[in-house]
């Protein structure tokens, strides 16, 4: 019942192809595939500079464009050309995940009280994702995505580029692509999703999965909407109809 009445769907990153294979938009097989070539081309892209991805929560007066600039000042300073230290994912108010150069990153937590940054803690992965230090990974996806057919969403799926609805199949084709080395905007993509006139009842949400991350981001977001908000981990589902 849930699945026949959801009017839309979204993905965080990677998760992005997971709703639009569930919205019609992709096969399985073929989304699968993709999303085979998009990690082992980020892979490499990761092991081309020592990067990485720094999750942050701060106080209100927080400037993170400034943060972010002296980070790359400093990172010129120690001789690196053309640092890359930015914003790579958008979480909820005052969390962000800061990613680049790891002399960058590494600058930043030891400065944390100066930018007013309350908790940092650098993320466990290999590299700088959603951010131009991912460029190598763009041409490999859009070669792969060229030769998928991609079908207008059955319902409306949120991209993660711009936090608004895919329109057709080459939007799609365009964004999954421009997504790999632009910010994850799942704050603004959380406000898409629930904007609605005073009164009108939020929907149910589940979030399908492991662990409860973007319920823990929606409830940060938008606390009316977390309310009616499910959690279905599916490994639980497959392992009580093995036993």
């Amino acid at each position: 019942q849930v699945v026949e009445s959801c009017v839309a769907a979204a993905g965080y990153s990677v998760g992005e192809f997971a709703a639009l294979v569930f919205a019609g938009a992709l096969g399985f097989a073929e989304a699968l595939y993709a999303v085979k070539v998009r990690a082992e081309a980020m892979q490499k892209a990761s092991e081309a500079v020592p990067s990485g991805m720094l999750s942050v929560v701060s106080r209100r007066e927080a400037n993170y464009k400034f943060a972010c600039l002296e980070a790359r000042k400093h990172c010129e300073s120690l001789g690196i050309e053309n640092p890359i230290c930015e914003i790579s994912n958008y979480l909820f108010p005052d969390s962000r995940v800061i990613a680049g150069h790891l002399q960058a990153l590494e600058f930043l937590q030891e400065n944390a009280r100066k930018y007013y940054f309350t908790r940092t803690k650098m993320l466990p992965v290999s590299g700088a994702f959603h951010t131009r230090l991912m460029e190598p990974a763009v041409e490999p996806l859009a070669e792969v995505l060229k030769s998928i057919e991609i079908q207008k969403p059955l319902v409306c799926v949120y991209s993660n580029v711009d936090g608004k609805k895919y329109m057709h199949s080459k939007h799609i084709q365009k964004l999954l692509v421009k997504q790999v080395v632009s910010p994850v905007l799942w704050e603004q993509t959380m406000h898409s999703v629930y904007e609605r006139k005073q009164g009108t009842a939020f929907p149910y949400t589940y979030e399908v999965g492991p662990g409860k991350q973007l319920g823990a981001v929606l409830k940060k977001c938008n606390l009316k909407a977390w309310k009616q908000y499910n959690h279905v981990d599916a490994l639980e589902d497959e392992e009580a109809a093995d036993t």
